[in-house]
């Protein structure tokens, strides 16, 4: 009793940080979404839901939900393929792997904003690196960021490579964790690798996956970073994202009622898209 009591005070700390920098802070946006507010003064002004019902009308929201959902399914899916496929190979016994799994999480360690600011100057028009290879081939230069949907692209396949290595280093440890026997059992009966590994190893994997899949979805539902370095919102506020229009509302067109009626929308829109899919997943674990 004593033991367990030891154990619940040592949560304390970490229950209060909770309550402190996320639940306190969600309660109050979603209390400021009822108000129209500029953010500074101190006159607020009641609204009651029609922040919300504006959010609904507002063109600028579909936009940044349609992206945001590419931002978090593209990542997701491209993280995942080649993290596995990543894995898979580098699960493999050869003279330099363990360099080469260092290489591929190397990006992680760079923050997504200076990442951002790098590629940046990759595929930037004047003295981008990109169009100075394409000069020197003798071919015009090539604005990559020209409409929104060819930023969104861009910004998602940067994200997707910088944060390949995460999902390598979860599948890799998965692969790992799979009992030697059951391979050896199926090499025994003749089966091929594409049956070992559809029938053996991406079944015996599904916790990897489901860890994978949610982390992966989350943080690029939530991308901000990426966006504002590479293209700031643009072309046109073509690439905005959920929470990169929330900064935007708030410190730029000083509507802190509404981007926090914004915020409460974005974090109900993240629990929609992540809990079915995580709930799927872990249906479909299977104990070993």
């Amino acid at each position: 009793m004593k033991r367990n009591r030891k154990y619940m005070l040592m949560t304390v700390p970490a229950v209060l940080m909770l309550v402190v920098f996320i639940v306190l802070p969600l309660l109050n946006a979603v209390r400021l979404s009822f108000f129209k507010w500029n953010g500074y003064s101190q006159r607020m002004s009641f609204l009651g839901i029609e922040n919300y019902i504006g959010i609904f009308s507002d063109p600028l929201f579909y936009r940044s939900l349609g992206n945001t959902i590419i931002y978090g399914f593209g990542s997701t899916l491209l993280q995942n393929v080649f993290g596995l496929i990543l894995a898979l190979y580098l699960n493999m016994k050869f003279k330099g792997r363990n360099i080469l799994r260092v290489v591929v999480y190397l990006p992680i360690m760079v923050a997504q904003f200076i990442m951002g600011q790098i590629m940046y100057y990759f595929v930037q028009y004047q003295g981008g690196v990109l169009n100075e290879i394409l000069a020197m081939l003798g071919h015009e230069p090539v604005y990559w960021m020209e409409s929104g949907i060819q930023a969104v692209v861009l910004i998602t396949l940067v994200n997707s490579w910088q944060y390949v290595g995460l999902c390598m280093v979860v599948y890799l440890d998965g692969l790992q964790n799979i009992p030697d026997m059951y391979r050896e059992a199926a090499r025994l009966d003749g089966v091929g690798h594409w049956q070992e590994f559809r029938y053996i190893t991406l079944p015996l994997l599904i916790p990897s996956i489901t860890t994978a899949v949610v982390i992966n979805l989350i943080n690029g539902l939530k991308m901000y970073d990426m966006i504002v370095a590479m293209s700031s919102g643009g072309p046109n506020r073509g690439s905005l994202s959920l929470s990169y229009y929330i900064q935007l509302l708030y410190f730029n067109d000083e509507k802190a009622g509404y981007a926090a009626a914004l915020g409460v929308v974005t974090i109900v829109v993240i629990m929609i898209l992540t809990l079915p899919i995580s709930g799927f997943l872990r249906r479909k674990e299977v104990e070993y």
